[in-house]
């Protein structure tokens, strides 16, 4: 069967949105829902505490990887096909989730739910390139995409405290799975195929991608803004519930109230975007990171564990995080729409691979119950971003 190329794709922006923002909140749903009961996950699959950060290390890591393959595939036989066969595999995963007690059978399961989040997020992500990579909405719906996205941290651990406080954590991986099948439901009806007709030279596409300054420029940017939050939510449940005392809902909306306040950057956004320029805000967005990162230390030396000295520091940061994230995917795919699939790929998996492994690393050798993971991963990566961005030639042109 063949499906509309890209010409037949006329939907208004909303509804272009409510097709295919679904798929990338629910990726991302996948691990914020869960954070409420990860201290409690270790007595419930009979594991330890290690265990349980590989489900969301692995996670990351296997986002990556499998955008390497999906993301060529997407090229060749198109993107409809991987996000529908991308939203059954993360559904099935999920359902079988809520049905395990086997820490082994947990983990491996969360990898393939990992496998079909990255179908789902290259599909989408391609499919936004291909569409709207020469029209004015680019621009708006990577900021509306990055809008609703700071609602799933704002609202997905609270969602999953209050599931889990009434049925119990088995109850979170069902609705997962009940919202991946609407959304697979309405691709199945609305999705029409959009891969461009000369999108075929994926393996051709990878040497020139990888060598692309900018493009890892830009990459580093992504990864040093979503490790931010990756090891902020890796290590917040235990600095915030077993170090501050806080309850499971006092940490959710604790937590939210970052999130709240990435929402409320990319209100005014795009105004000071246009400013700056690309390059512009991602040094913006990377000294944000790093004037957070000097508040934590401040905090984690002077004080105990509280809102103030935690949470405070990462309202900072989370301006930094939507100054970055606005502006990388373009400044690293820039060059790339004809094989938009593989790039998009290779950008996912560069940062989901650095994200997941360094990131993880700082975790485990500075301790999940201090600050010092978030305040080492934030320097450090902001300020290779920076080390990177003085040396693109773009940047140069721009300081002239």
């Amino acid at each position: 069967m063949s499906y509309p190329k890209r010409p037949i794709w006329a939907y208004s922006l909303s509804s272009a949105l409510l097709l295919m923002a679904p798929f990338d909140i629910l990726a991302s749903l996948a691990m914020d829902i869960y954070l409420p009961v990860v201290p409690a996950m270790p007595a419930a699959l009979g594991t330890t505490p290690d265990v349980v950060q590989l489900t969301l290390s692995l996670y990351m890591v296997t986002l990556g990887f499998g955008q390497v393959v999906f993301g060529p595939i997407s090229d060749r036989i198109g993107r409809r096909p991987v996000v529908i066969g991308g939203g059954l595999l993360f559904a099935s995963a999920s359902f079988l989730l809520a049905d395990t007690s086997s820490a082994t059978a947990f983990v491996a399961l969360r990898v393939l739910q990992a496998i079909g989040a990255s179908a789902v997020l290259v599909a989408t992500f391609a499919t936004v390139r291909d569409v709207y990579a020469q029209r004015p909405e680019g621009t708006v719906i990577y900021g509306l995409f990055s809008s609703m996205l700071a609602f799933v941290p704002a609202l997905g651990p609270i969602a999953g405290a209050l599931i889990a406080d009434s049925f119990g954590w088995r109850a979170i991986f069902i609705t997962l799975a009940v919202l991946a099948m609407l959304a697979t439901l309405q691709a199945w009806l609305r999705w029409h195929e959009t891969k461009p007709s000369n999108g075929n030279r994926p393996h051709a596409a990878f040497r020139s991608i990888l060598g692309s300054f900018a493009f890892w420029t830009y990459t580093l940017g992504f990864a040093a803004a979503m490790g931010t939050f990756f090891v902020f939510f890796s290590t917040a449940p235990r600095v915030l519930i077993d170090g501050a005392g806080f309850s499971q809902i006092g940490f959710s909306f604790a937590f939210a109230t970052a999130a709240l306040v990435m929402i409320a950057t990319t209100r005014f956004a795009k105004t000071f975007i246009g400013r700056w320029g690309i390059a512009g805000s991602l040094a913006r967005g990377m000294a944000m990171l790093l004037f957070g990162a000097a508040m934590l230390a401040i905090g984690q030396l002077s004080a105990a564990p509280s809102f103030a000295t935690f949470i405070l520091p990462m309202w900072v940061m989370a301006v930094g995080i939507v100054f970055a994230a606005s502006v990388t995917a373009n400044g690293a795919l820039e060059a790339f729409s004809d094989v938009a699939g593989t790039a998009v790929a290779l950008y996912f998996c560069a940062q989901s691979l650095i994200v997941g492994i360094a990131g993880t690393f700082f975790v485990l050798l500075l301790g999940g119950d201090t600050a010092w993971p978030l305040v080492f991963y934030a320097a450090v990566f902001a300020a290779m971003t920076l080390c990177a961005l003085s040396l693109l030639p773009s940047r140069r042109a721009e300081n002239a």
